[in-house]
């Protein structure tokens, strides 16, 4: 972690949103993250009535979404599932999978918000801050915002408002299948990370490295 977004992570809600309302203030949402040959997604799960927190890791290359390196740990969780506060219970695991892989990929691909998030600072911001790694946000649901019909077409795309700001893209990755939402993380512009997640989406409507890292964290 980052000296400067150094934080606790056994905080009460109300302290962990004054560190969100702190720390969003770094994030980058232009295109900082330089040449990306790997990516990679994190797939984060309970066990043992959520006492458990489970963190998967799958590295995959960009060029052909070919697997180059995976991780998985488990560790006890050290925080209450509170919404909008999720990365507190999260990223802890997260954190200490990332350490376990061979090298650092150019790339974090995470399964839920980043931007589009009421305070603006969902996990993958939060994740990307601390770490200052590039990521962005690729979640199945909507948490905040509105947005149009998203047109029937691999690739169509509408904004995500919140009230006259646009905190994401509402994206269509397969014909026929519900949108994802995709939002800036961190050193990654909007217009980037939807290109980017088309280029981790070739077949399904998720994207390869959520898919592979949920297979490993299933043990499929």
């Amino acid at each position: 972690m980052r000296p400067d977004t150094a934080h606790a992570w056994k905080v009460s809600p109300r302290e962990a949103v004054a560190i969100q309302q702190r720390l969003r203030s770094l994030v980058i949402d232009r295109d900082r993250a330089g040449r990306i040959e790997s990516v990679a997604g994190v797939d984060v799960g309970f066990e043992r009535e959520g006492r458990i927190t489970r963190a998967a890791v799958a590295v995959l290359d960009l060029a052909d979404l070919r697997l180059i390196d995976t991780a998985i740990v488990r560790r006890k969780t050290g925080f209450p599932y509170v919404p909008g506060l999720l990365s507190f219970r999260e990223i802890p695991a997260v954190l200490e999978v990332l350490h376990r892989l061979r090298g650092e990929p150019d790339l974090i691909v995470c399964d839920g918000q980043g931007r589009a998030h009421p305070r603006r600072f969902g996990l993958a911001c939060h994740l990307g801050v601390i770490t200052g790694r590039p990521t962005i946000g690729v979640a199945k649901s909507r948490l905040v915002g509105t947005h149009d019909a998203v047109p029937d077409r691999r690739g169509a795309w509408v904004p995500l408002r919140d009230g006259a700001e646009t905190i994401g893209a509402v994206l269509r990755t397969r014909v026929g299948v519900k949108p994802v939402f995709v939002s800036v993380g961190h050193r990654v512009s909007l217009e980037r990370a939807i290109e980017l997640t088309l280029a981790c989406t070739p077949r399904y409507r998720l994207p390869e490295t959520t898919r592979q890292a949920h297979r490993l964290a299933s043990g499929r």
